[in-house]
C-alpha cells in the first residue's frame, strides 16, 4: 500500500455498543481530508456494519488477516502507513491482548505491527473497567507508550450509571489531533490566548456584551497546543467546550480578563488577544433589578482597562503580541493604527462584512499585518486560519 501525503489514521473497532459512536470520528476525519482506514473485530460487526465504514471511510473494511489475495500483506502494509493507530472502543478484552502483544485477527495484528502513535479509548461497563485485571493492562499499555483516553462518566447501556462510558466523537478526534501534529515548533513555549466575550453588568439580571462566539480563539489555543506550546486559555462566556490540556480560566467582565491576563505577561512568549473585550462599563452596577418605569433610562459607562495597549507598554524583549481588529469600514486603515497605537507585533485584522467572516461562523477571512508585511488569507476555516496565523506569527 502506498503512502500518500495526507496523514493516515487507523481505526480500530472491538465489540461494544459503543462501536456505533465510531462512525461519527470516521466521517469526520474523512472529511477532513485524512487518510482513514477502519478495522473491525468479528463481535465489532454486530454493533456496526463493514459496509457503513467502509462508505464513510472511502476505503474497503479489511475483517480477516487472510481474505486478501493481494501480494501485499494488509497488516503490514497499513501499519506501515499509519500516523496513528486509534482503538475505539476498546473493550476489556482487546486492551488484555494488545497489553500481552497478541495478534490473533487483523485488528491486533496490525495493531503489534505499527510503529506510529497509538491511542486506547477504554470503553465499558464500571466495573469490568475498575477491576485491577483491567487497570493493570491499561497501565502496561501506557507503559508501551501507548496514550488512553479517560473513559467518560454516566448512564451506560447496562443499565448502571458510572465511569466506563465512550467519550464523545469530538473529544476523541481532539485527541488524535494532538497525536497526528508532529511538527512541535512551540514546544518549550508558553502561549497565552484569549477569547470570547466580557459580560459587564448593570444590576444582578441584565448585562452589556457582544456577539463574539470564541471560536477562533479556541481554534487558536488549539492549534499551539497541537504544536506542542504550553497553553492557557482565558475565555469569556461561550458555549464551547473545555479543551483538553489547555489551561482554562474563565471570566465574565473586562476588569476579570484585564485581571487574569496581565499578571501572566512575564512568563509568557507569545500572546494572541482574540478576545472581543468591551471597551466601556457602566460606571454603577445596581445591587438589585432596576424596575422599568415610564421614559427612557440613562446608562453612564466608563473606560474598561485597555489590555492590549498594557501588554504592548509592558512588552519585554522577545515576546510576540498579537492583536486583533474588527471593523466595519477601512479595515487595514484602521487595524495598521491600533498595530502602532497598541505597540503589537501583529494585528489580525477581521472585517464583519465579508460573508464567512465575523463573529459565529465556522470560517474566516484575516489579513494578518505586522509593521512590513501584509499576508492576507483567504477563506479558511477556522481551525486552519488559526494555524496560519500561528505559523506567520513565528515566523514558521
Amino acid at each position: 500500500m502506498t503512502k500518500t501525503s495526507k496523514p493516515c489514521v487507523l481505526v480500530g473497532i472491538t465489540g461494544g455498543i459503543a462501536a456505533y459512536k465510531t462512525c461519527s470520528l470516521v466521517s469526520s476525519l474523512h472529511k477532513q481530508g485524512y487518510e482513514v482506514h477502519v478495522l473491525m473485530t468479528k463481535e465489532a460487526e454486530q454493533f456496526v456494519t463493514p459496509v457503513t465504514l467502509q462508505t464513510l471511510s472511502a476505503n474497503r473494511v479489511i475483517l480477516d488477516i487472510f481474505e486478501t489475495c493481494s501480494a501485499e500483506v494488509p497488516h503490514i502494509s497499513l501499519a506501515e502507513q499509519a500516523d496513528v493507530f486509534v482503538i475505539a472502543p476498546a473493550t476489556a478484552n482487546v486492551i488484555a491482548k494488545i497489553s500481552h502483544g497478541m495478534a490473533d485477527d487483523m485488528l491486533t495484528a496490525t495493531f503489534l505491527a505499527a510503529t506510529c502513535e497509538k491511542l486506547i479509548v477504554p470503553a465499558m461497563n464500571t466495573h469490568m473497567l475498575e477491576n485491577k485485571i483491567t487497570q493493570d493492562n491499561i497501565e502496561k499499555c501506557r507503559k508501551y507508550g501507548m496514550h488512553v483516553l479517560e473513559s467518560a462518566e454516566g448512564y451506560l447501556a447496562c443499565g448502571t450509571t458510572g465511569k466506563g462510558r465512550m467519550p464523545e466523537p469530538e473529544v476523541i478526534e481532539d485527541a488524535v489531533l494532538q497525536l497526528i501534529h508532529t511538527n512541535k515548533y512551540l514546544a518549550g513555549k508558553k502561549v497565552l490566548i484569549t477569547a470570547g466575550p466580557t459580560c459587564e453588568a448593570i444590576d444582578p439580571v441584565r448585562y452589556i456584551t457582544n456577539h463574539s462566539s470564541g471560536k477562533m480563539g479556541y481554534a487558536l489555543a488549539k492549534a499551539a497546543r497541537n504544536a506542542g506550546a504550553e497553553v492557557t486559555l482565558v475565555s469569556g462566556k461561550t458555549s464551547l467546550d473545555p479543551i483538553a490540556n489547555v489551561n482554562m480560566i474563565y471570566i465574565e467582565s473586562a476588569k476579570d480578563m484585564a485581571d487574569a491576563v496581565l499578571p501572566l505577561q512575564k512568563d509568557m512568549d507569545l500572546m494572541i488577544l482574540a478576545a472581543a473585550v468591551a471597551d466601556y462599563t457602566p460606571l454603577e452596577t445596581a445591587e438589585e433589578k432596576i424596575h422599568k418605569s415610564d421614559g427612557n433610562m440613562r446608562l453612564e459607562l466608563t473606560r474598561t482597562t485597555d489590555i492590549l495597549k498594557t501588554l504592548g507598554e509592558n512588552k519585554k524583549p522577545g515576546q510576540i503580541l498579537v492583536g486583533f481588529s474588527m471593523e466595519t469600514e477601512d479595515l487595514i486603515k484602521n487595524s495598521k493604527r491600533k498595530l502602532a497605537s497598541k505597540n503589537c507585533d501583529f494585528i489580525i485584522a477581521n472585517s464583519i462584512r465579508e460573508e464567512g467572516a465575523g463573529f459565529g461562523t465556522d470560517t474566516n477571512i484575516v489579513t494578518i499585518l505586522s509593521e512590513d508585511s501584509e499576508i492576507e488569507l483567504g477563506l479558511l476555516s477556522k481551525d486552519e486560519t488559526a494555524e496560519q496565523i500561528l505559523r506567520a506569527v513565528t515566523g514558521v
